[in-house]
């Protein structure tokens, strides 16, 4: 190449290398920014209510598969802890409310929920101490472990938890002394959708924040991580204390929904099926969790109306299309279609 090409080309490099960071910059300062389309989830929840208005009890399930499904979103999709025992913290969220009301006669929903929410809290920031000192299938194995040593240590105190009978005398207290969960679930369909919308907006602003750029780089390079000095435990297991929290208020409203709790929230089915929820909806998405739950929830709804005995055929298949055809979840194959959309009404 002659001297004069060198000193052409050497110019072109800069401007292209000085474009290329000013888009990242741009694209840093502004991935936070509110999109339209992110209003899409919350009015199809409000229009929910007025065009079902005798299946809000189901949807208020909805909501909360959802909100679990959001919790361990945090950790799986963002900081890349994979984990089978998620449900531990459904469950003593759960039980919180449970034993509070049973036990002791509080039957008060907001307090018994925040209590719920700092147990759960604790309970990951313990457990996370020690076990995110492992990766890879030790972790996950240790995870199940945990989730089932308090599984059978709740059914050991049978007497307390009143094992997989249930708890009995639950008496769930009107909200703010008022609203009543009635028969239709009005109340707490618009409870629940509330305390979901703060507990999305809390992830997103955690997801989108220098915090939650540093979980993503320990889920691609945890090694480099370390290398660069960042507190790579502390921040993983500050990011596992969170979604314990949001996990155990899943939890609770739940227990407070129903009216009703069993051991059985600490199955492994619960945490199995809440990861399925995300990876059919896209894991380290944000919204694939809405996606993910809703879409389960529903086909397992109608397809066990089907047939009872084998309705969870649909949900297999369903998930091998998924991760055979669609690896990034449906959120995922949605963007690709608008994508190629787009391509076809620009040619």
């Amino acid at each position: 190449m002659a001297v004069s090409d060198i000193q052409t080309a050497a110019p072109v490099r800069d401007a292209s290398t000085t474009a290329a960071r000013i888009r990242a910059a741009d694209f840093v300062v502004k991935r936070h920014y509110l999109r339209w389309w992110e209003a899409l989830p919350w009015l199809l929840i409000i229009a929910a209510y007025f065009v079902f208005p005798d299946r809000l009890t189901f949807g208020t399930q909805v909501l909360i598969g959802i909100m679990f499904a959001l919790s361990l979103d945090l950790i799986l999709g963002y900081a890349g802890i994979v984990t089978l025992g998620h449900a531990l913290f459904f469950g003593i969220g759960a039980y919180t409310v449970a034993l509070l009301t049973a036990r002791w006669n509080w039957g008060e929903p907001i307090s018994a929920m925040l209590l719920a929410i700092v147990l759960s809290a604790a309970a990951g920031l313990v457990s996370g101490w020690f076990l995110l000192r492992y990766r890879g299938l030790t972790l996950l194995m240790l995870t199940l472990a945990a989730a089932i040593l308090v599984q059978e240590a709740g059914n050991y105190r049978s007497d307390i938890t009143g094992g997989y009978d249930g708890v009995p005398g639950m008496e769930i207290w009107k909200l703010f002394g008022v609203f009543e969960n009635d028969l239709y679930g009005r109340t707490y369909y618009v409870y629940v959708g509330v305390l979901l919308f703060i507990v999305w907006y809390v992830v997103r602003r955690i997801v989108y924040s220098p915090y939650g750029a540093a979980l993503t780089g320990i889920r691609e390079n945890v090694r480099r991580m370390h290398a660069i000095g960042s507190p790579v435990h502390r921040r993983l297991v500050t990011a596992y204390t969170l979604a314990a929290g949001l996990a155990g208020m899943a939890g609770a409203l739940f227990a407070q929904s129903t009216a009703y709790t069993t051991l059985g929230v600490f199955d492994f089915d619960n945490s199995a099926k809440v990861m399925v929820m995300l990876i059919l909806g896209g894991t380290g998405r944000l919204y694939g969790a809405f996606i993910g739950a809703a879409v389960y929830l529903v086909l397992e709804d109608n397809l066990s109306k089907l047939s009872p005995t084998f309705w969870q055929f649909g949900i297999g298949l369903l998930l091998v299309l998924t991760v055979l055809f669609a690896r990034r979840g449906l959120l995922g194959l949605l963007e690709d279609a608008i994508k190629l959309f787009r391509r076809g009404g620009n040619a």
